[in-house]
């Protein structure tokens, strides 16, 4: 067996790549040469590269990643700012003192039981009425 070794074909089989015989010649020379260019030639040719660079390499799913964690960023310190830092005044001249106290209303009524208003308030009424019928029914056999 002999090995191809004739530089006349690739690897692939196929002849090796000829620029001056290649069938597909470009049409224009590139990179252009902006010195001999009008000005007008020069933008027009700049906005092309420009809008096909700009598709190529855009990342719509990276950029919406970066946009939210920019927000989420932003907005968690703007809440901690707002609900949580201690700001070094008195109690009744702290900014946001309003909107702290209702947020520390909403957060411990979730994990706390409020005592002021019965979670369910037919509750005392329904044994109420469970005496009373359970003593007329005592009182019938008797």
């Amino acid at each position: 067996m002999s090995t191809n070794s004739s530089s006349s074909t690739t690897s692939a089989g196929l002849p090796p790549f000829n620029v001056r015989a290649n069938p597909y010649r470009a049409q224009r020379r590139w990179p252009p040469d902006f010195s001999k260019m009008d000005l007008k030639h020069q933008f027009r040719l700049e906005r092309r590269y420009r809008r096909r660079a700009k598709l190529k390499y855009a990342r719509p799913g990276w950029t919406t990643a970066v946009k939210l964690a920019q927000w989420a960023g932003g907005l968690s310190v703007l809440g901690y700012g707002v609900l949580y830092i201690d700001w070094g005044q008195e109690k009744d001249d702290m900014p946001f003192q309003g909107i702290r106290q209702r947020y520390r209303d909403l957060v411990e009524s979730l994990w706390t039981a409020s005592t002021t208003q019965p979670t369910r308030p037919n509750l005392g009424k329904i044994g109420d009425a469970s005496v009373k019928s359970s003593a007329a029914i005592a009182e019938r056999n008797a």
